[in-house]
C-alpha cells in the first residue's frame, strides 16, 4: 500500500491497534525516512536510531494519535525532530565529557556516567553496541527510558504496562549484564 491514500489507510489502522498495519508502514516508508535522515545528520546511525524512536513512539501512542492527511510528511517532519533531540543530547553529553575528563576516579562514577565516558571512544562504543544487542528488546526499552529520556521508574512502569519494581528488576538485570560485559572498561 503506497501512496498518500495507503499510507493514510495504514495510519487510520494503527490508531486502532493493528500491529501488521504498523510494520506495513514501516516497512514501505523505511528506506525513504532513513535516507531523509542522513541527509538531514549525516550519520546512518543516528538516523536508523531516531527512526526506531520515532515509530517506537507511534506505536506506544497509538491509542492517541490523530488522523493525519499527509503520513509521510508527518513521519519526515516526526524524524527529523527527533534528530534534533538527538543530536542536542549528544552535544550535552560531550559537554559533560569534557568537564569529566578532568576527573580520575572512574571507581566511584555513577553507571550512566561510566556509559557517557565510555562512548566516547570507538572501540569502547562498538563494544558496548555489541553488549546491547545482546539485552532483551524490553531492557533495552527501559534502558532508553531512563537513561535517554531521562524517565522516573514510576513513568516508565507507566509506559512499559508493568509494575514499579519489575522495571527496576528488569533495568538491575540490563545494567548487571552490561557491567560484565564490559568490566575489561
Amino acid at each position: 500500500m503506497k501512496g498518500p491514500l495507503g499510507y493514510r489507510l495504514l495510519w487510520e489502522r494503527i490508531r486502532s491497534g493493528d500491529e501488521n498495519a504498523f510494520f506495513d508502514l514501516y516497512a514501505a516508508l523505511y528506506n525513504d525516512l532513513v535516507n531523509f535522515g542522513i541527509r538531514t545528520c549525516g550519520d546512518v546511525d543516528l538516523s536508523t536510531e531516531a527512526l526506531d524512536q520515532v515509530f517506537a513512539n507511534i506505536w506506544e501512542k497509538r491509542e492517541n494519535l490523530d488522523r493525519v492527511e499527509n503520513v509521510q510528511s508527518y513521519l519526515l517532519t516526526f524524524l527529523k525532530r527527533k534528530i534534533l533531540r538527538l543530536l542536542e543530547k549528544q552535544n550535552k553529553i560531550n559537554t559533560a565529557l569534557q568537564h569529566l575528563k578532568a576527573e580520575e576516579d572512574w571507581t566511584e562514577m555513577p553507571y550512566d556516567e561510566f556509559i557517557i565516558r565510555v562512548q566516547t571512544n570507538e572501540l569502547v562504543k562498538l563494544r558496548l553496541k555489541e553488549a546491547l544487542e545482546t539485552l532483551t528488546f524490553r531492557q533495552k526499552q527501559l534502558i532508553h527510558l531512563k537513561f535517554f529520556e531521562g524517565y522516573s521508574y514510576e513513568k516508565i512502569a507507566e509506559i512499559a504496562h508493568i509494575s514499579v519494581k519489575t522495571a527496576y528488576n528488569t533495568l538491575y538485570d540490563a545494567l548487571k549484564t552490561l557491567r560484565e560485559q564490559l568490566k575489561e572498561f
